[in-house]
């Protein structure tokens, strides 16, 4: 089992803001040794030794030292890990990620965090929420990239359609007990004001479409309470027509467009995670492809760059709208604070922070959506490329 916690969109700005220090980054594959954490506890230790030796000041020094060797003597964590892990570092402060992606090693000393490797993790995070709906059963389950799905408690999500109606099944087509405005019985038993229900003299499908489309509109008013303030994606598993009832009634602004179809009674939550993982991957896919042909049509307008020198300055004045880079692509040099200038150095082997680093961190700053994705996802194949809010 691979054990993942990824940061927050709000928690990579707040990463992104800290700079003038002594930082130092780790990123250390783990997925080889899930069984025996030894061989990437000995890699950590070794990349703390190099970064500790870049480190002059004895005080600094020995802060980080402390620091690191309570994590490094934490035999638990060791036996808990996923792909890569990363550890983000000041002289106060130990930050950790279990990252489901696969990064290669580096460790860096600068007054800033290098954060690019994580960026591909925010960018197309493989979790996701999924409503298993159907008219005789609900459920919410969590997917994410590598945990066993589970279970979410939703407080007062109703059993089953026909409950929820206050009759024994939706089939009847006669004698059926339809509760009105003044609430039904199940309503007063849990406390909770009972929404308007299908008229009792409608009946056949009619009346059974007006139950499912009632007992739908209750699982979206009850799956605010878990939803509510969040961007994660929300994956519908039901069969027709009440994966189209849901639709139709559904507030939650991440429902994805493509589902899981078929019964979800008849699939383990272990089914729909498989299923799920390929729902996000084609959205990714998707909202990639979407910006890659707005990067295109904004070109003529002035609205689209790609030299380095032009999306470090744009980027420096908080003029990015989007932002493609190269998670692999290194480009030595430094980005003038005030004036956006790039200087560039020569390449000696290290890698150290640089300018697409350096790129990417005034984007997220200035509110920029940042892509970090391969060579071949960023138009032109450059290091970085921008989508302007404003032509210059």
């Amino acid at each position: 089992m691979l054990y993942s916690d990824i940061p927050s969109h709000a928690e990579v700005r707040r990463l992104a803001e800290v700079e003038g220090r002594t930082c130092i980054s780790i990123y250390t594959p783990t997925e080889d040794d899930i069984h025996d954490p030894g061989k990437s506890r000995i890699e950590f230790t070794n990349q703390v030794k190099s970064a500790l030796e870049q480190i002059d000041d004895h005080k600094e020094r020995a802060a980080f030292e402390q620091a690191f060797d309570d994590l490094i003597e934490d035999e638990s964590f060791w036996w808990y890990q996923a792909r890569t892990l990363v550890v983000l570092a000041t002289a106060d402060r130990v930050r950790r990620y279990r990252l489901p992606n696969r990064l290669g090693a580096c460790a860096i000393v600068s007054d800033r965090f290098y954060m690019k490797p994580l960026l591909r993790t925010v960018t197309f995070p493989q979790t996701a929420f999924v409503l298993a709906l159907a008219e005789g059963s609900v459920r919410l389950v969590e997917v994410t990239a590598d945990q066993p799905p589970s279970k979410v408690d939703v407080p007062g999500l109703p059993k089953d359609a026909a409950s929820y109606a206050g009759v024994s099944s939706l089939g009847r087509t006669t004698g059926a007990r339809v509760h009105g405005r003044g609430g039904s019985a199940a309503g007063a038993a849990t406390g909770r004001a009972a929404p308007a229900r299908a008229p009792a003299r409608v009946q056949g499908e009619e009346g059974k479409k007006l139950r499912v489309r009632e007992y739908a509109r209750a699982i979206d008013h009850e799956l605010r309470s878990v939803l509510t303030g969040r961007d994660i994606p929300l994956v519908l598993a039901a069969a027709e027509p009440t994966a189209s009832i849901y639709r139709s009634v559904n507030n939650y602004h991440k429902l994805l467009d493509e589902g899981i179809q078929g019964n979800p009674e008849e699939m383990t939550d272990e089914q729909i995670a498989k299923a799920t993982r390929a729902v996000l991957d084609g959205y990714y896919a998707q909202q990639l492809a979407d910006t890659r042909k707005q990067f295109d049509n904004l070109r003529s307008k002035g609205r689209a760059q790609v030299e380095i020198s032009d999306v470090a300055r744009s980027a420096t004045f908080g003029r990015v709208e989007t932002l493609f880079v190269d998670i692999e692509g290194i480009v030595p040099g430094t980005v003038d604070p005030d004036t956006g200038a790039v200087s560039l150095a020569e390449l000696d082997g290290n890698h150290a922070y640089g300018v697409v680093d350096e790129i990417a961190r005034r984007a997220l700053l200035t509110g920029a959506k940042v892509l970090a994705v391969r060579s071949g996802d960023v138009p032109d194949e450059v290091p970085a490329a921008a989508i302007l809010r404003f032509a210059e």
